[in-house]
């Protein structure tokens, strides 16, 4: 009987053990896989900017600006996209959607093409201008044929198309230049000339955004598909933004600093930006006479009129 009770001991501790093994083998398969999930993710955010990365933002258009927008965000439609590609193709016609769009600092270019990643659902990859600008002849193009080959790459691994953006896109689809210094003008128009054949081929989705339409090259005009032009928001849609922006101002308020202070949707922030931290340094909200001081100091030309800089 005391043989048999040892040996059972013995067997319940040996299945105690093998449990306890399985568990921790168990437990470093998840850590491992972990770290895998982790390292790729790594890996994507560092060329990719996700949906759910991008917060939502509310975009007040002008009429011949929500026309426009309206017809690309119905190109994004993932069923629709996959049906136009489809359909391009069939008709030997370029299957890429490129769009720039161009019009004043701070209208909202940038933000729309945010606003439509994170609606539809698609990564963005941002290129910075100055990473195509190498101080080593020839290193440049080598660049610029990068960020398409990084992009196509990144493309294949996203279950829906990414968006490639483009941002202030003026220093590399500007006018080419002739003459000054030699070795960089050839360079740039170098550059423009891979980025001419690139968008001429282009299988995806293309953003540039632009403050300078007067200086863009007229080459890259046919290149782009879409062609949105921004203006400053109309007198009521100024009052709506204002109102949105600082709900704690009343109608007549918000009208009152739409005709007194033509702002750019980003002026605008910057009001709000300066409202909040006096907020915040005063434990209490800023009178609508301070708002009427930021705006004041806004502009340069109003807080500089009659200084003139120069000798």
């Amino acid at each position: 009987q005391l043989r048999d009770n040892k040996e059972e001991e013995e067997r319940q501790a040996m299945e105690e053990m093998i449990r306890r093994m399985e568990e921790a083998n168990q437990h470093t398969k998840r850590e491992h896989i972990s770290t895998l999930e982790n390292v790729d993710e790594d890996e994507k955010n560092k060329k990719l900017l996700y949906p759910k990365q991008i917060k939502k933002n509310k975009i007040i258009y002008n009429s011949s600006e929500l026309e426009a927008i309206a017809r690309i965000d119905g190109v994004l439609v993932e069923k629709s996209f996959q049906k136009l590609k489809s359909n391009l193709t069939s008709n030997n016609l370029p299957e890429g959607i490129t769009c720039l769009l161009y019009g004043e600092p701070g209208t909202g270019k940038t933000a729309t093409v945010y606003e439509l990643a994170r609606k539809h659902k698609r990564a963005v990859f941002k290129v910075e201008i100055s990473e195509t600008k190498s101080m080593w002849y020839g290193e440049s193009q080598k660049l610029v044929k990068k960020i398409f080959t990084d992009y196509y790459e990144a493309k294949e691994k996203e279950k829906r198309c990414p968006i490639l953006l483009f941002n202030e896109a003026d220093a590399i689809i500007g006018k080419r230049k002739v003459g000054g210094n030699a070795s960089t003008s050839e360079t740039e128009n170098a550059i423009q000339n891979i980025l001419l054949e690139e968008l001429e081929n282009f299988k995806g989705i293309l953003f540039a955004t632009s403050n300078l339409v007067m200086n863009l090259d007229t080459a890259f005009e046919r290149r782009f598909l879409f062609k949105v032009k921004y203006a400053r928001p109309s007198l009521q849609n100024a009052a709506a933004i204002w109102k949105i922006k600082l709900p704690n101002i009343t109608n007549e308020e918000a009208m009152e600093l739409a005709t007194n202070y033509p702002f750019s949707g980003g002026e605008i922030d910057n009001i709000v930006r300066k409202y909040i931290m006096e907020n915040v340094l005063h434990g209490e909200r800023p009178s609508f006479e301070a708002i009427i001081s930021f705006c004041n100091q806004e502009k340069w030309e109003a807080s500089t009129m009659g200084n003139k800089i120069g000798y």
